[in-house]
């Protein structure tokens, strides 16, 4: 447990700063105006998390590195990347219902979060 726990922090803090420095750089080669540095983080890290996925699944052992790359790493570098995992998974069962439904719950129901904690966070600060 606390190994696991220590590869999880350690892939999330190489993950995050990742995150950090790809948003840097897209900004100064690109500039402001839109999020093309996340945009870009979300999607390497789905497609990594389906090249882990696929080739942890074919190793002896390649679980054990899955709390590493997967939730720590890839975790700490876009949360976006379990999200499309999540419903990749749905869909595949066949649920396409559910797996759009869940797409959509994500996606209004954490922008709506977000518009509300501003909302309230600005009103106790005004």
């Amino acid at each position: 447990m606390i190994t696991t726990l220590l590869q999880v922090a350690l892939g999330g803090a190489i993950g995050a700063s990742a995150r950090y420095l790809t948003s840097v750089a897209t900004m100064r080669f690109i500039g402001p105006g839109f999020p093309w540095g996340t945009l870009a983080v979300n999607v390497i890290g789905s497609f990594l998390m389906g090249v882990l996925v696929v080739a942890l699944a074919h190793k002896d052992g390649g679980t054990r590195f899955a709390p590493f790359l997967m939730t720590g790493l890839l975790g700490g570098f876009t949360t976006f990347s379990a999200f499309s995992l999540d419903a990749l998974v749905i869909y595949e069962r066949g649920e396409f219902a559910l797996a759009a439904f869940y797409v959509a719950a994500s996606v209004l129901l954490s922008i709506g979060a977000i518009v509300l904690a501003m909302y309230l966070t600005r009103g106790a600060y005004a």
